[in-house]
């Protein structure tokens, strides 16, 4: 992206108060989005971690190196002008969980697959009364209308600084289900992304560890824990 190929020009970056949340500057002068607008965030936390990414520049602005900026930048710009969109989009992914769908063999992946997954379907049966059907192969299984009603009502609660985040935890993982126990705090990110992962780690168990999928999936672990830090941020 153009708007970050410039080179560091501060020397202090500092998280302020003001009105209606937090904001961070550079040597006086506060940040602002690449669409212009204040970069005013919801809590002192968030606002103290991201003056502490640019304090980490070096040289030339590395906006990989600025996971928080990144995606304050996307609450600001994408998701409060789109609420509703992103809204309907996340909870899209109740209709396909990953969860939902499991192997129809072998027996031992079939077993692993349900104690990895079992327990977080029970989880959004008893505490967001929101059961989904299981189904074995590819083929799409039609979702309880209710249970996708309450799924959608739980997405809309949060903040567009929390869909923001939840946006990363639901791509990332395919299960809205993981996502949101993420968010109500019944499972770390870290333990979420290897509740996901399961059908992969199988994999590599019988084939052997493939050096590119092994690194592509450890940028998507680190994606996965830095969702799961923002949110927490968030307050």
């Amino acid at each position: 992206m153009s708007e970050w190929a410039i080179k560091r020009f501060w020397k202090a970056a500092l998280a302020v108060p003001e009105a209606g949340g937090h904001a961070v500057h550079l040597d006086g002068r506060a940040v602002r989005t690449p669409a212009k607008r204040p970069l005013i965030l919801p809590t002192e936390p968030l606002a103290t971690a991201i003056a502490a990414e640019w304090a980490a520049q070096d040289g030339l602005i590395r906006p990989e190196t600025m996971p928080f900026t990144r995606a304050a930048n996307s609450a600001i710009d994408k998701v409060a002008p789109m609420f509703d969109s992103v809204v309907d989009e996340l909870a899209g992914y109740g209709g396909t969980d990953l969860l939902c769908y499991r192997a129809t063999g072998p027996a031992p992946l079939i077993a692993r697959q349900a104690d990895g997954w079992d327990p977080w379907l029970a989880w959004a049966h008893h505490a967001l009364d929101a059961p989904l059907t299981v189904t074995s192969g590819v083929m799409p299984v039609l979702q309880p209308g209710v249970s996708l009603a309450r799924l959608r009502a739980q997405v809309a609660r949060h903040s567009p600084f929390q869909l923001a985040a939840l946006h990363d935890l639901v791509a990332i993982s395919g299960s809205l289900v993981l996502a949101l126990g993420v968010a109500r705090g019944q499972l770390t990110a870290d333990m979420a992304f290897a509740v996901s992962r399961i059908d992969e780690a199988w994999q590599a168990e019988q084939w052997g560890v493939d050096e590119e999928a092994t690194a592509s999936d450890a940028l998507r672990a680190k994606s996965f824990h830095n969702a799961g830090r923002f949110f927490a941020l968030c307050g």
